[in-house]
């Protein structure tokens, strides 16, 4: 039987490995990833149903013209083009999140004002970005699991719909890297800061894939980039 982990994509193979995949501890990890052993799946899965397509926001440019304010209506993906239907509000930290994502997006074509532009409204928005009440570990991995469970196969199927391969190819690597944060928010969970003693944080500049090691991978387990593509987190402030 082989086994795949769902962020990196290495295979476990139990009759090369000379050892059962469920004798292995829980505390086993992948070699490639650290991704731990509750990521992998069977070779032969990934057959499991859908969610039902739901409605997606699509990255509206109207979002970088009003830094002055905390929330915008944008047209849902595929929904009604007229004035007032179909719209949905984004909260500052969305906006915040899709401004970062259009300043990568524009680094990566070389146009530097326009992600400097970007980066501003980020930065904007995240200092408006209102304290979430309440917020603990538990909650947060209840998000991330929604994510996965609800979250990207209604993308997914939003995407097939519309033929939107360029959603699809977005999709697959923020599945991976949302796999990968869910597995070390349980890790944290269960080791708490002996899981970050002495070691460093590091994150993929392209894709978010988060390591947790004293030097990045040499390529990014997600998107293939080289080690200097990944940052160090710094100053991080303890739980």
């Amino acid at each position: 039987m082989r086994y795949v982990c769902s962020v990196c994509g290495y295979i476990y193979d139990e009759g090369r490995e000379k050892q059962a995949f469920s004798e292995l501890p829980d505390s086993w990890r992948c070699p490639v990833c650290k991704a731990a052993k509750a990521v992998f799946v069977p070779e032969s899965g990934g057959n499991e149903p859908k969610a039902a397509a739901a409605p997606v926001r699509s990255e509206a440019a109207e979002a970088a013209k009003s830094a002055g304010i905390s929330q915008v209506e944008t047209p849902l993906a595929g929904g009604p083009s007229s004035a007032g239907e179909g719209l949905v509000k984004l909260s500052a930290g969305e906006l915040s999140a899709l401004c970062s994502n259009l300043a990568r997006g524009c680094e990566k074509q070389y146009r530097e004002h326009e992600a400097a532009l970007f980066r501003e409204l980020a930065d904007y928005f995240a200092a408006v970005t209102p304290a979430v009440p309440d917020a603990d570990t538990a909650g947060l991995a209840a998000l991330l699991q929604q994510d996965l469970e609800e979250g990207y196969p209604a993308v997914n199927a939003a995407a097939d719909a519309a033929g939107d391969r360029g959603t699809k190819r977005v999709c697959v690597w923020g599945e991976r890297v949302t796999n990968m944060l869910s597995s070390l928010l349980a890790q944290y969970q269960q080791e708490g800061e002996a899981l970050l003693a002495d070691t460093e944080i590091w994150v993929c500049t392209v894709c978010g894939f988060t390591y947790v090691g004293d030097n990045p991978p040499e390529l990014c387990p997600v998107c293939k980039v080289p080690a200097w593509k990944f940052e160090k987190m710094e100053g991080r402030d303890s739980a």
